[in-house]
């Protein structure tokens, strides 16, 4: 089952572009893959478009071996970045050729399911308003009316993330930004009630003393916290496990740490309560399915981070079907319409669940036709929240 042509497609999404692979072979099978990451997307179409080339000749069937001379053959680069979302565009690529080649669903090669249903949390629910608290609270009871019971949001007002912009260099917060956070939160609670799991993400952007205030602060508010986001950056494990000892909210990190090497030194130090590592970035279904099973040795729950396009909920849901210690998935409840368009079938999202399917390979086949209509942004219009 030799590779005879690899082909990347970078697509416009609703924030930044999706990044998608499809790996033909002599069988006639072709096989679906995405290495969505950002800003910087069209590195990753470059590195897509490379290993691309690289796999030509090569036994699809050989995935783990294959994982494993890109990584180490391309070691020199680094051992994050644009690589390992390529190779994890390849490696989701490969298992859904093996499952088409065998007749059955991904989730089924890798032991088969422990859930047929992906329990599913919120996020992007908010585009639809400003930043206050009416607005934010509106918005959360629209999520909660189509049945999902948790929300992620970043309440601190980081809506532009590139530094040295609309944030502090120093990334503190001004009292009138502390607030105003605390009000978002504070209504969106309200609205939903304690049955209603509330994610409060930082995406790193607070020092150490801000990230510690604004969790005391938030935890005197006494909603239902699911956890407390990346409150310093994953190079600093053991600034972060000192901040989880520190404040009475649940920890969550993992969207930057793109394999399991990277996600050893945070469980080792404690840091986590809940980890979430991205398909996309962390090396693909083989990747995150081993990080899972290293979480799972610390005793910790994994809920992969997912804002990704189509095939990354896809993805995830197949391998979180697969490990005991699944907790939820993220999903993007606003996007493009052509995220189910260019699907052979609508993504089976309903009252906050991913039902598993039962076709092979990952189930799903993508129309190149309706890709092409959206080719991904390259220069961003101002005024535009859009990350190339």
């Amino acid at each position: 089952m030799k590779i005879t042509a690899c082909k990347t497609y970078l697509v416009e999404g609703i924030k930044y572009n999706w990044t998608l692979l499809k790996i033909e072979t002599d069988t006639g099978l072709h096989g679906w893959g995405e290495g969505t990451n950002w800003p910087g997307s069209p590195l990753i179409e470059a590195a897509c478009q490379h290993v691309g080339e690289v796999l030509i000749g090569q036994d699809a069937r050989r995935i783990d071996y294959l994982w494993t001379k890109l990584y180490r053959d391309m070691h020199w680069l680094g051992q994050a970045g644009p690589l390992l979302s390529a190779i994890s565009a390849v490696d989701i690529a490969l298992w859904d050729l093996k499952g088409k080649r065998l007749g059955a669903p991904v989730y089924d090669l890798l032991g088969g399911a422990y859930r047929d249903k992906i329990q599913l949390y919120a996020n992007y629910w908010f585009t639809g308003g400003g930043h206050t608290p009416d607005d934010y609270a509106r918005q959360a009871a629209a999520t909660v009316a189509q049945g999902f019971t948790a929300l992620k949001l970043d309440p601190f007002a980081h809506v532009n993330y590139r530094y040295g912009e609309d944030l502090n260099a120093d990334n503190g917060l001004s009292e009138k930004q502390k607030q105003l956070a605390l009000d978002v939160v504070a209504a969106v609670a309200a609205v939903v009630g304690p049955e209603v799991a509330i994610a409060i993400e930082t995406h790193a952007f607070l020092n150490a003393p801000t990230a510690v205030e604004m969790a005391q602060r938030l935890a005197r508010l006494n909603f239902n916290c699911m956890w407390y986001e990346e409150p310093a950056l994953p190079e600093f494990p053991a600034a972060i496990a000192d901040i989880r000892r520190r404040i009475p909210l649940p920890v969550c990190v993992g969207e930057r740490i793109h394999s399991r090497f990277m996600l050893r030194s945070v469980l080792e130090s404690q840091a986590a309560d809940i980890v979430m590592p991205d398909i996309t970035r962390c090396g693909g279904i083989s990747e995150m399915r081993k990080m899972a099973h290293l979480a799972e040795a610390h005793n910790v729950p994994i809920a992969p981070h997912n804002p990704n396009g189509p095939l990354s909920t896809i993805a995830s849901a197949h391998t979180m079907a697969t490990v005991p210690n699944f907790f939820r998935q993220e999903f993007m409840v606003n996007d493009v319409p052509w995220r189910d368009t260019c699907l052979s079938h609508a993504l089976p999202v309903k009252n906050g669940f991913f039902t598993l399917p039962d076709r092979p390979g990952l189930g799903f086949d993508v129309d190149e036709a309706e890709l092409q209509k959206h080719p991904g942004v390259r220069t961003v219009e101002p005024g535009r929240n859009f990350y190339v």
